[in-house]
C-alpha cells in the first residue's frame, strides 16, 4: 500500500505573484496530484486556512526583524543585545516549527529561499537547527544566493550566515534554479545540488477569463486602440524597467502604453518614483497596476480581483530588460501566453536559456536603434510574430514543462524514502488523479 508524505513549505511569504510564492504553488500542484497532501507555513499567507500555519514573526517585514535588518548590513561589528534579540526571535520560531510540524503530521519540509538569501535570519537559524534536531527530510530550494546581492555583502552576521544559508546537512537535498549557482554553491560550501528550472504547464495553455480580462482593461484605462507594453515583474533596481520606458517613447505614433503589472515596495518606493518621473520626462504613458494581483495557481486567492493571466492577453509586446534574474519566471510566462518579448541578456539567460535557440529580441545592457527596428517589425508583421510565437512555446515544451519537474522531484524522494512502487506515471495523463508518483 502507498503511503504519500504531507508536505510542509517554509517561507517568509507565501502570497502575491513574487518567484517564490509562484514556484512553490506550482511545486504544490505536483505533489498534490500525486496525492501528497501540501501545508504551508509563513508570515504572509494566502493559501487555504485549513492547510495554513500563520506566524506574523515569520514575515521579513515584522518590526522585530526590520529592526535587526537595520542593524547587521554594512557593518561588522554587532551588539549583544542584537545577538540576544535574534535568538529570542529564533527560539519563537522555532517553537512553532514544532507546532506545524506535529500539527500536520509533516514528513517533508520545503525550504523556499529561507535557507537562501538572510532577509529574515532567525527564521533561517530557527529552520537550521529544527532540521538538524528532529532529522526531519528536507529540501531547501534556493531562489537567490545573499552572495549574488551586494547588499548583503557587508555583514556582523557572517557566522549565521555559514551556519544557515544555507546549511550542510546529510538531510537536505538542494535545489537551484540556474547552472551559476549550482557551481558557486559547490564552490563556496562543498554543496552539490540539483538544477530545478522554473516551469509551466505548457502541456495544457492558458485558460483565459475573456469577461475578467475586458474588465481589468476597462480598469487600467486602457482604449480598444492602445498599443500595450507589458513589464511582467516587480517594481525594483533590477529589473531594469528605465529601459522598457526607453523603448517605449520611440512607439509614440503606435499610441502605445506601459503597464507594469506588480506593486512596489519590496525594496521601496524611491525607484517607483523616480520611473514615474522618468515616463513623464519622456512622455511616456505609463500605468501603474495600483492593486495586488492574484497568483493564477492559487485557488484561494479569489479577494484579488485579477490575476495574472488576466493581465498578459492585453500585451501587444513584452518588456524584459533585467539586469539580474535567478532565472526568469515572467519570460517563460511571456512564452506562455505566445507573446513576443525583448530581453536584457541578464547572465543567466546568457549561460541557461539562450543556447535553447528561442527567438526573441534582445538588448546587452543598452537600447539600440536595430532593437527599437527589430520591434517595430514584430509589432508590424502578424507572420512574423506568430512563427516567432510558436517556435518559442514548442522549445519551452520540451525544456521547461511539468513533465521536467515531476521527474527531477522523483529523483530527490527516491534519495529519501527509496524506489517508489508506481502504479502509473503522471506522462499517463488520462486520469491524473489516480496517478501516484512519489509514494513510498
Amino acid at each position: 500500500m502507498l503511503k504519500y508524505k504531507n508536505i510542509g513549505f517554509v517561507s517568509t511569504r507565501f502570497a502575491g505573484t513574487d518567484g517564490v510564492s509562484l514556484e512553490s504553488n506550482k511545486w504544490a500542484e505536483v505533489f498534490e496530484k500525486n496525492g501528497h497532501p501540501c501545508f504551508w507555513f509563513a508570515g504572509k499567507l494566502d493559501r487555504e486556512p485549513e492547510k495554513s500555519y500563520f506566524v506574523p514573526e515569520a514575515h521579513f517585514h515584522h518590526a522585530q526583524n526590520k529592526w535587526i535588518n537595520e542593524r547587521i548590513w554594512g557593518t561588522r561589528r554587532r551588539d549583544p543585545s542584537l545577538t540576544e534579540l535574534i535568538h529570542v526571535l529564533r527560539s519563537i520560531l522555532k517553537s512553532h516549527l514544532y507546532n506545524f510540524i506535529e500539527k500536520f503530521d509533516i514528513d517533508i519540509l520545503i525550504a523556499e529561499n529561507t535557507l537562501t538569501i538572510p532577509m529574515h535570519v532567525p527564521l533561517g537559524l530557527a529552520l537550521t537547527e529544527t532540521i538538524a534536531e528532529t532529522q526531519i527530510p528536507t529540501i531547501a530550494h534556493h531562489h537567490d544566493f545573499y552572495w549574488e546581492r551586494t547588499r548583503f555583502s557587508v555583514t556582523a552576521v557572517s557566522d549565521y550566515l555559514r551556519m544557515a544559508f544555507p546549511p550542510n546537512s546529510p538531510n537536505i537535498e538542494h535545489v537551484v534554479i540556474n547552472s551559476v549557482a549550482r557551481e558557486e554553491l559547490a564552490l563556496r560550501t562543498g554543496i552539490s545540488a540539483t538544477i530545478i528550472p522554473n516551469v509551466l504547464d505548457f502541456q495544457n495553455p492558458p485558460a483565459v477569463d475573456e469577461e475578467c480580462g475586458k474588465k481589468f482593461r476597462k480598469f487600467i484605462g486602457l482604449k480598444p486602440d492602445d498599443i500595450v507594453f507589458l513589464q511582467p515583474t516587480r517594481i525594483i533596481k533590477r529589473k531594469g524597467i528605465e529601459h522598457a520606458i526607453n523603448l517605449v517613447k520611440e512607439f509614440k505614433e503606435f499610441n502605445s502604453k506601459l503597464v507594469i503589472s506588480h506593486e512596489a515596495g519590496d525594496e521601496g518606493f524611491e525607484y517607483a518614483e523616480w520611473l514615474k518621473e522618468h515616463a513623464l520626462e519622456h512622455g511616456v504613458d505609463l500605468r501603474l497596476v495600483n492593486i495586488r494581483v492574484a497568483d493564477p495557481w492559487n485557488n484561494n486567492s479569489k479577494l484579488h480581483r485579477y490575476s495574472l493571466w488576466d493581465i498578459y492577453p492585453h500585451a501587444n509586446f513584452v518588456t524584459y530588460p533585467s539586469l539580474n534574474e535567478g532565472f526568469g519566471n515572467a519570460f517563460l510566462e511571456t512564452i506562455y501566453f505566445k507573446k513576443p518579448i525583448m530581453i536584457n541578456r541578464y547572465a543567466i539567460f546568457v549561460r541557461d536559456i539562450e543556447p535553447l535557440g528561442f527567438d526573441i529580441v534582445s538588448m546587452d545592457g543598452f537600447l539600440t536603434k536595430k532593437t527599437v527596428q527589430n520591434v517595430k517589425e514584430i509589432l508590424k508583421s502578424p507572420e512574423r510574430k506568430e512563427k516567432m510565437v510558436n517556435h518559442n512555446y514548442e522549445i519551452a515544451s520540451r525544456h521547461y514543462s511539468y513533465s521536467v519537474l515531476q521527474k527531477r522531484l522523483d529523483f530527490i524522494m527516491i534519495n529519501f524514502f527509496g524506489e517508489p512502487q508506481l502504479c502509473n506515471r503522471m506522462e499517463s495523463t488520462q486520469h491524473p488523479t489516480n496517478l501516484r508518483l512519489f509514494g513510498t
